[in-house]
C-alpha cells in the first residue's frame, strides 16, 4: 500500500478469512486468494496464485496447461465483487454480485502454473446496485488481460 493510497482511505491486506466473508464462492470457483488492498468506492488490488493443481489445468491444456481466459475474467470480477461489498459495508448479509455484462475483453500473455495474477478493478460507474468496473490482470507488471463488465449486487434467489 503506498502513502497516497493511505491518504485516500485504503484499506488491505485481507486473508483469505475474510475473503471467504465477502463472496460466496468457495473451491474450486473461489478465484482471489488475497487483498493487497482497497480504495473504498474506487480500486482494489488482489491475488490469485495459479497453481499446477488447479482443477482446469488437466484439460485445459494437457501438455500446455493455459489458465481459461473465462476465468481470469471471472478472477477479476470477483475481486470487483470484493471491492463493492467492502465498499457498501454488505460483508457477511449474503449479497450476491451477478455478472450482467462483459466487455472489450482482450488476452494479451498466457497465465500459466506458478504465476501470481494481480487483479486490478476499477470503479468506472456505480449507481444504486449497479457498478460497471475496468479490469486488468497483470502478469510480473506486463497486461494479461483486460476488459469492462457490468454487475449487479443482489439479494440471493429464493428458495
Amino acid at each position: 500500500m503506498t502513502d497516497g493510497d493511505k491518504a485516500a482511505g485504503a484499506l488491505g491486506p485481507a486473508d483469505i478469512r475474510r475473503i471467504l466473508t465477502l463472496l460466496p464462492h468457495r473451491y474450486p470457483m473461489l478465484l482471489v486468494d488475497r487483498v493487497v488492498s482497497i480504495v473504498p468506492d474506487t480500486s482494489i488490488h488482489a491475488i490469485k496464485a495459479v497453481t499446477m493443481n488447479e482443477p482446469f489445468f488437466q484439460g485445459h491444456f494437457p501438455g500446455r496447461p493455459i489458465m481459461p481466459g473465462v476465468l481470469i475474467v471471472e478472477a477479476l470480477a470477483q475481486a470487483a465483487g470484493v471491492l463493492a461489498i467492502e465498499s457498501m459495508g454488505l460483508a457477511g448479509t449474503g449479497k450476491l454480485v451477478y455478472f450482467m455484462a462483459i466487455d472489450g475483453a482482450k488476452f494479451r500473455k498466457p497465465v500459466e502454473p506458478g504465476c501470481l495474477l494481480d487483479l486490478h478493478a476499477t470503479i468506472i460507474q456505480a449507481k444504486r446496485s449497479v457498478c460497471r468496473f475496468e479490469g486488468k490482470a497483470m502478469l510480473d507488471g506486463v497486461l494479461a488481460a483486460e476488459c469492462q463488465f457490468t454487475a449487479m449486487i443482489a439479494d440471493p434467489p429464493a428458495d
